[in-house]
C-alpha cells in the first residue's frame, strides 16, 4: 500500500467500522499515555485525548449516546468511590479541607471567567479553559451536561453542538499544559520555598497527628525445630520471646497438625508459619531451619473479607475469638464504617465490621460461617444497585427549579454524583449493600472516562487547528494561569489561615485539583505516603465542587 493512497484506502475503511476506530483510539491513546518525560508520563487521559484529536481531524466522531454512557459510568463511579471518604472527612478535619477545596475551585473559576471575558472567547470556551487548566474531566462533563440539559440560555446564533465543540477545543488546548504545569509546580515549589518534604513527612509521621501504615508482606513458610531451648519454655515464654503475636503458627508432629498450645514445641517438630517476611529473620530463624514444605493445592493461601453479622461474635474481644489458633488465619485489617482501624487483642468487634484475613479457602469458609458472611475481593458486582443507582442519579438530574427565568438543577452530573456518594457511603456502613469490587470500579471509571474523553477529542479535532491559529497562544497562557494561580493561593491560605502541615499541604492541593498524577510526584519527593492523607481530605470535596463549577460557569 502506497503512502499517498492512505486517505483513499484506510480512512474510508475506518469510517465504515466506527467500533474498530473507537478501540483504536483507546489503544493508541494508552500507548501515547505511557510515553515518559523523565519520571513523569502523560497518562491515559492525555493520551486518549491526543489520539481523539488526530482522529477527529480526519472527520471521525463518536455518537453522543455512547459518550453519555461513558459520562454516566464515570461520574457515578467517582461519587461511589468518594462516598465513604466524603463523610469521614466531614466528621474529622472536614472544615479545613473543605475550605481549601473551595479556595482552589473558586480561584480557578474566577480566573477562567475573567480570561474568557477579557479575551472575548467564544461561548463555551471558558468551561474548556476551566476544566483543562484544573485538569478536571468531571468539570468538563458537568459543563457539557449543563448545555445538553437545557440549563444554559443560548446566545443568538449558537447551537448546543457549537458550544460543546468550543469547550472541547478549549479543554484540549489547555489540558496538556495544565497537567505539565501542575506537576512541575508541585515538584519545584517546595524547593523554592525551602521546604524539605522528606523531612516534613518524617516529622509529621512521628508527631502523633496521623499515622500511615503499609500492609506487611505476608508469606507462608515451613520450618523444623532445631533449638532444644524451646522444650524448656512454657507457651507464654515462647510467645514473649519468639512470637510476634500476629503470625499464625501450626505444628506438625506424628503426621498431624495442631495449633501451638500448652503442649509447647519439641526438637524435630515441623511448623508452618504465616506471617510478615521480617518475622522469619527476626524470630523463627533463631529456633528452626527452613525446609521444603509438603503442601498440596488445598494449602494455597487466599485473602477474603468477612463481614461480622452473627450475634455470638458481636461485642467480643479478639483474644476470646482466637482467630489464629482456632481457624489458622492471619488477621490483616479491620474496617469499621469504611475506615481502617487499629486493633489489638482487646479490640471488640461490632456489627458490620469488615475483617480481612489470609489463609486457606476452607479455613476462610469456616470462619465465615462462625462470624457472618465471606466476601472475597473482586468477585461479584451488585448489578441491581449499580443499574438503579445510575437510573436514580439521572432522574435526580432532571429535577430543576426556575429562579428569575433561569432553570437551576443538579443536572445529570450532579444527580449521578449524589447517587454515587449515597450508595458509596451506604456501602461503607452496610458492607452487604451495593458491592462494587475495586477492580470493577476501576474499570467503570477508567473506561467511562476514556469513552467520554475520546468523544471530546474527536469533537475538538475538526476545529483544533483553527482554534490554535486564532486563540492558541492566549488560550495556553490563560490555561497556565488557571493552573498555577490556584496552587499558589491554595498554598498561602492553607498554610497561613488553615494551618495545614507542610507534609500535607501539597497533597491536599493536588487533591483539590483531583490529580493523581501530581500526587504521585509529591509522594516521590516526600519519600513517604504521608501527602496522600491531605489528598484524601480535599479530593472528596473537590469531586463535588468542580462538578458544580462546571455547571455554574456555563449558566452564569
Amino acid at each position: 500500500m502506497r503512502i499517498e493512497n492512505i486517505d483513499e484506502s484506510i480512512l474510508p475503511f475506518l469510517h465504515n467500522h466506527l467500533d474498530l476506530s473507537f478501540f483504536l483510539v483507546l489503544g493508541i491513546g494508552y500507548l501515547i499515555g505511557k510515553i515518559r518525560f523523565g519520571s513523569v508520563s502523560l497518562g491515559s487521559v492525555a493520551g486518549v485525548l491526543f489520539a481523539g484529536l488526530i482522529f477527529g481531524y480526519f472527520g471521525f466522531k463518536i455518537s453522543s449516546s455512547a459518550q453519555m454512557i461513558g459520562f454516566s459510568l464515570f461520574i457515578f463511579s467517582v461519587g461511589y468511590q468518594a462516598g465513604p471518604g466524603f463523610v469521614a472527612v466531614l466528621k474529622q478535619d472536614g472544615l479545613k479541607y473543605f475550605a481549601l477545596a473551595v479556595v482552589v475551585a473558586t480561584t480557578g473559576f474566577l480566573i477562567a471567567a475573567a480570561w474568557a471575558y477579557f479575551l472575548a472567547l467564544p461561548p463555551g470556551m471558558s468551561a474548556g479553559l476551566l476544566s483543562g487548566g484544573l485538569t478536571s474531566s468531571p468539570t468538563l462533563a458537568a459543563a457539557q451536561d449543563a448545555v445538553q440539559s437545557g440549563s444554559v440560555t443560548m446566545q443568538e446564533g449558537w447551537s448546543n453542538d457549537q458550544l460543546i465543540k468550543n469547550m472541547s477545543m478549549g479543554y484540549a488546548v489547555t489540558y496538556i499544559f495544565g497537567l505539565v504545569g501542575l506537576i512541575m509546580t508541585v515538584q519545584y515549589l517546595p524547593k523554592l520555598l525551602g521546604i524539605d518534604l522528606s523531612e516534613e513527612a518524617k516529622r509529621f509521621s512521628t508527631s502523633g497527628e496521623e499515622s500511615v501504615g503499609l500492609p506487611d508482606n505476608v508469606v507462608l513458610r515451613a520450618y523444623r525445630i532445631t533449638n532444644p531451648e524451646v522444650e524448656s519454655l512454657s507457651l507464654d515464654e515462647l510467645r514473649d520471646k519468639y512470637w510476634d503475636r500476629r503470625s499464625v503458627v501450626k505444628v506438625k508432629r506424628d503426621d498431624a497438625f495442631f495449633p501451638v498450645d500448652e503442649n509447647g514445641l519439641k526438637v524435630g517438630d515441623v511448623i508452618e508459619v504465616l506471617g510478615p517476611r521480617r518475622y522469619f529473620a527476626e524470630k523463627v530463624s533463631k529456633i528452626a531451619e527452613e525446609i521444603v514444605p509438603e503442601w498440596t493445592s488445598e494449602d494455597v493461601q487466599d485473602s477474603a473479607q468477612i463481614i461480622v453479622e452473627n450475634d455470638a461474635v458481636i461485642g467480643r474481644p479478639l483474644h476470646e475469638l482466637a482467630i489464629g489458633r482456632r481457624f489458622g488465619l492471619m488477621l490483616m485489617e479491620i474496617r469499621r464504617k469504611g475506615k481502617r482501624i487499629g486493633y489489638d487483642d482487646n479490640t471488640v468487634l461490632g456489627k458490620n465490621d469488615v475483617i480481612t484475613v489470609l489463609g486457606t479457602p476452607h479455613q476462610i469458609e469456616a470462619m465465615g460461617e462462625f462470624m457472618g458472611k465471606v466476601e472475597r475481593d473482586g468477585v461479584e458486582t451488585d448489578m441491581i444497585t449499580l443499574s438503579f443507582g445510575i437510573v436514580i442519579g439521572l432522574l435526580i438530574g432532571t429535577l430543576s427549579v426556575t429562579v428569575g427565568g433561569v432553570s437551576i438543577g443538579l443536572g445529570s452530573a450532579g444527580g449521578l454524583l449524589v447517587s454515587g456518594l449515597f450508595i458509596g457511603f451506604r456501602r461503607s456502613i452496610k458492607p452487604t449493600f451495593g458491592q462494587l469490587p475495586e477492580a470493577t470500579r476501576w474499570f467503570l471509571m477508567e473506561f467511562g472516562l476514556l469513552l467520554f474523553m475520546a468523544g471530546v477529542g474527536m469533537r475538538a479535532g475538526s476545529g483544533i487547528i483553527g482554534t490554535l491559529q486564532q486563540n492558541g497562544l492566549t488560550l495556553v497562557i490563560a490555561g497556565i494561569c488557571v493552573t498555577i494561580i490556584p496552587i499558589l493561593v491554595g498554598y498561602f491560605v492553607g498554610r497561613r489561615f488553615l494551618k495545614i502541615s507542610p507534609a500535607l499541604i501539597f497533597g491536599a492541593i493536588t487533591g483539590a485539583m483531583t490529580s493523581g498524577a501530581a500526587l504521585s510526584v509529591v509522594i516521590k519527593e516526600a519519600k513517604s505516603p504521608v501527602p496522600a492523607l491531605g489528598y484524601t481530605g480535599t479530593y472528596a470535596f473537590a469531586n463535588v465542587l468542580l462538578v458544580i463549577a462546571g455547571s455554574l460557569i456555563m449558566i452564569f
